[in-house]
């Protein structure tokens, strides 16, 4: 079961990077919510991988599931909902501002202007 686990962060992780670097704004996007998907499934998974336990410690239960882990994933679902909205509308606003959806902000040389000026 760990190795399932640990496989699917490393996964998660992997293709949360690559799409990071790419150079359009939707793949950043994309590459953003995996990252935060490999975060959750690695806190949920410190809290310990028992299967079938009560996150609530009860008598005559011996084993239990830590619930620390679950509230900070939750917490981290609804932080990072509201990250990619703000990351969507500000790579929305910069696409319907250049017609260009490249996360580079490298100006390409004008050959008007450069004309101009000499």
């Amino acid at each position: 079961m760990e190795l399932l686990v640990s496989s699917a962060i490393g996964i998660l992780t992997a293709g949360g990077l690559y799409l990071l670097l790419r150079l359009r704004t939707f793949p950043v996007i994309l590459g953003i919510s995996l990252l935060t998907y490999a975060v959750n499934v690695f806190l949920f998974a410190s809290g310990g991988l028992t299967i079938g336990a009560p996150p609530i410690l009860r008598d005559g239960i011996d084993a239990y599931t830590d619930p620390l882990p679950q509230a900070l994933v939750l917490t981290a679902i609804v932080i990072s909902f509201g990250m990619t909205a703000v990351v969507v509308m500000i790579g929305l606003g910069a696409f319907l501002g250049s017609d260009d959806d490249h996360v580079d902000d490298q100006p390409e040389p004008d050959e008007d202007r450069s004309e101009s000026t000499s």
